[in-house]
């Protein structure tokens, strides 16, 4: 079968937004200074009590920009709300808390000419104005011996998933397969549809964006947590998505506190070795890539927290159920 060509991209970049108005200024200004301005932006207010109507208005003359304000019904159907009233044949969502760097869109419409896909996801990195835990965190969310590749370092770029931090669909595909879903892993669950809908999807390294993520490890808990829940309930719809590397955090708590009780048992502190030679790992390959030792320490802690938060949240659901029986947008908030 021959590829798919498209000349004629029109953007339209959507954006949902809950009381974040300070990050959607330093999105827009991103967007603001972008090389190729040929698109539109559309932030959708999702019943917020802290507005960023005010920010919008600031970027009105300099923006092809829309504003909508609608009820609060969670992230997913926001974004929906947002491509039903987009203009452009190509959406491309974002998450309010990140940075564009300048060259995304003249890049992404070349690599779109060139190779055309109805799905894409792209990586994200830490931009040098992050706090020592935020890059901390990028690190532990992107870094092979933590997540093993599938967040934008996968080899095998046609079987990535993408997520809807930086994600490119087709109003083809929206129009074909529908938007997302009001679930946990709602972006994975699309990426499902999609293929199975026989659209390709890719990975583009090209298409990066600076991800500010959660400012606090309680936080970040939180969010790992529930997307370890999310990704046994994807199990469950998904049949055959769970692969090994999913469960490999779950096997690292268990590891953990395997280890941790044979030492207070057998009072032998060689059992703590496996622990300590991969905190030493951590800190550095933290250290080479972030050349601080301030980050490469807050690394070991922000891992340990992904780890255990993804892995508890893979048990918790395994042996509970418990989300599954949530209205699960209420995981996120």
């Amino acid at each position: 079968m021959r590829p798919k060509i498209m000349t004629d991209l029109h953007f339209s970049i959507i954006v949902p937004v809950f009381n974040r108005p300070d990050e959607v200024e330093e999105l827009l200004e991103s967007l603001s200074k972008q090389v190729d301005q040929d698109f539109e932006v559309v932030i959708v207010e999702d019943g917020s009590t802290i507005t960023c109507d005010k920010v919008c208005q600031q970027y009105a003359q300099t923006l092809d920009l829309k504003y909508f304000f609608k009820p609060n019904s969670g992230r997913s159907e926001t974004r929906n709300y947002g491509m039903e009233r987009a203009s452009g044949n190509y959406f491309v969502i974002y998450d309010s808390d990140c940075i564009i760097p300048p060259q995304y869109f003249k890049v992404m419409r070349k690599v779109l000419t060139e190779n055309y896909v109805d799905c894409y996801g792209g990586p994200d990195n830490a931009d040098d104005s992050f706090s020592p835990m935020q890059k901390a965190i990028n690190y532990s969310m992107t870094s092979f011996f933590t997540t093993g590749g599938i967040r934008g370092g996968t080899k095998n770029k046609d079987k990535f998933s993408p997520r809807s931090f930086n994600m490119g669909i087709s109003k083809e595909v929206f129009e074909t397969v529908g938007g997302y879903k009001n679930m946990i892993g709602e972006d994975i669950d699309l990426s499902f549809r999609i293929k199975k809908a026989g659209f390709k999807t890719t990975l583009f390294k090209e298409a990066y964006v600076y991800h500010k993520r959660r400012v606090s490890l309680k936080k970040f808990f939180k969010q790992v947590n529930t997307f370890g829940k999310g990704r046994i309930l994807l199990h469950h719809l998904h049949k055959g998505s769970l692969k090994l590397v999913h469960l490999l955090p779950m096997f690292f708590v268990l590891g953990n506190i395997l280890l941790a009780l044979l030492t207070l048992i057998f009072l032998v502190p060689l059992f703590l070795l496996p622990i300590l030679l991969y905190i030493v790992v951590i800190f550095i390959d933290s250290l080479i890539k972030n050349k601080s030792f301030k980050i490469a320490s807050l690394s070991i802690l922000a891992a340990y927290t992904q780890l255990f938060g993804y892995g508890l949240g893979v048990l918790e659901e395994i042996f509970t159920g418990k989300a599954g029986k949530k209205k699960q947008e209420e995981l996120y908030k």
